[in-house]
């Protein structure tokens, strides 16, 4: 079984500063839709992991996130796609979880909904922790320039970490997942 995980906001949506509180602020990067619908039909189950901490300020309320989950499962199906599953941490950074990322609690959260092993999966991030947490649970960590992706880039260059495939964006990474599939 071929799984790819992806980071929700600055991967699959444009990020805010003030947090995506609602459907009507859940705007979709270009082409990132088409590019999960890409992965599916070539054979990938898709599943997010996402820090939520927006939950735990009470910005916004589960409610709210499932609207806004229902609208990212319903615009990928429009494209072709399915979603397998949205895994998210609810929690504050303060509150010392096991499921916020740079943590792997949400991937181990995957692996048992699905019955999957995820090493040596894709792991699409625009973030540091998202990279952290690829590597904490042995999956390929890829970054995209989107979101805080061009923040998390200068940080790898700063450090000489030029190991992670960087890409200006999902639909950029899919197509090299997808051209080194042989590879998989």
């Amino acid at each position: 079984m071929k799984i790819i995980v992806l980071d929700r906001d600055g991967v699959i949506n444009h990020d805010s500063n003030d947090y995506i509180k609602s459907a009507e602020e859940f705007l979709p990067i270009d082409n990132s839709i088409f590019a999960i619908a890409r992965l599916c039909a070539a054979g990938f189950k898709v599943v997010v992991a996402t820090n939520q901490s927006g939950l735990a300020r009470k910005y916004f309320n589960v409610e709210q996130l499932s609207e806004i989950h229902h609208l990212l499962c319903s615009m990928v199906e429009e494209a072709g796609g399915v979603i397998d599953g949205i895994f998210y941490c609810p929690h504050h950074p303060d509150e010392d979880c096991s499921c916020r990322k740079p943590r792997t609690g949400l991937l181990q959260q995957i692996e048992k909904e699905l019955a999957c092993r995820l090493q040596g999966c894709y792991f699409v991030g625009d973030s540091m922790k998202d990279l952290e947490a690829a590597l904490a649970f042995d999956c390929n960590p890829i970054l995209v320039r989107t979101g805080k992706g061009l923040i998390t880039e200068q940080l790898l260059i700063e450090s000489n970490d030029l190991s992670v495939p960087t890409y200006d964006d999902l639909s950029m990474a899919v197509s090299h997942i997808l051209g080194s599939q042989d590879a998989i």
